[in-house]
């Protein structure tokens, strides 16, 4: 199974109303792992939940379960209230912050890494809206483990991003031997999006060094430094 399957699996026994410790059973992943999958969705003891582990058990993880999904959607109604719309100001400083924790620091070289597919993504928004680069600006290079199947990988990073397969820069495969417990982690492996110039100097060292700028501005203006 993958990552993916062992997920939907995961929700699959849960809506089913299996305890954590039942599902872990099936599916060898942390409880942590577990909880970040499974606190959105709705729990209720079946029968053989209740006879596993009691009634009263049963009965106070439903509770705690909805406490949890409760706490989860008042969170949510508040921060979309309190982020309200995003324009482009808010987008720069948005993603200056996220180059300044994500980005190269090395001059002359521009690029994010991210296995999270709404990083890459937001990072891409960025890049077009800010900086005015289109899609031929964009390569892309994955970082994969021996577990990940490279051309699923391409397939769906092309198709998450909009950047075609033939801008994918030669797959890096890290042949070193990963702990049982962290294959399948990164099912579709780390994303170098990367920045190329084609020949217009302001996408060159030009763009790099006004990324520079713009963070060190903006660190100094924030009493960071």
């Amino acid at each position: 199974m993958t990552r993916i399957d062992d997920k939907k699996h995961a929700i699959f026994l849960r809506r089913k109303g299996y305890s954590y410790s039942f599902i872990k059973e099936k599916i060898p992943v942390s409880k942590s792992t577990l909880s970040a999958w499974l606190s959105s969705v709705p729990y209720k003891a079946n029968p053989e939940t209740i006879q596993k582990i009691g009634k009263a058990r049963a009965i106070s993880g439903e509770v705690k379960a909805k406490i949890k999904m409760n706490s989860i959607e008042e969170a949510k109604h508040e921060a979309k209230k309190e982020i309200g719309k995003i324009d482009k100001r808010d987008l720069f400083m948005l993603g200056l912050g996220l180059y300044l924790g994500e980005g190269s620091k090395t001059e002359g070289i521009i690029r994010i890494i991210n296995s999270n597919p709404d990083i890459i993504c937001l990072s891409l928004a960025w890049f077009k809206k800010v900086c005015c680069l289109k899609n031929e600006n964009f390569a892309i290079r994955l970082h994969l483990y021996p577990d990940n199947d490279k051309e699923k990988c391409i397939a769906y990073w092309s198709k998450i991003t909009g950047i075609p397969s033939a801008q994918f820069q030669k797959t890096q495969i890290d042949e070193r031997v990963k702990k049982i417990s962290k294959r399948g982690k990164l099912p579709f492996g780390t994303a170098h999006l990367n920045i190329r110039s084609n020949g217009e100097k302001k996408f060159g060292m030009f763009l790099s060094r006004k990324i520079n700028a713009w963070t060190d501005e903006v660190t100094h203006k924030a009493g960071l430094v």
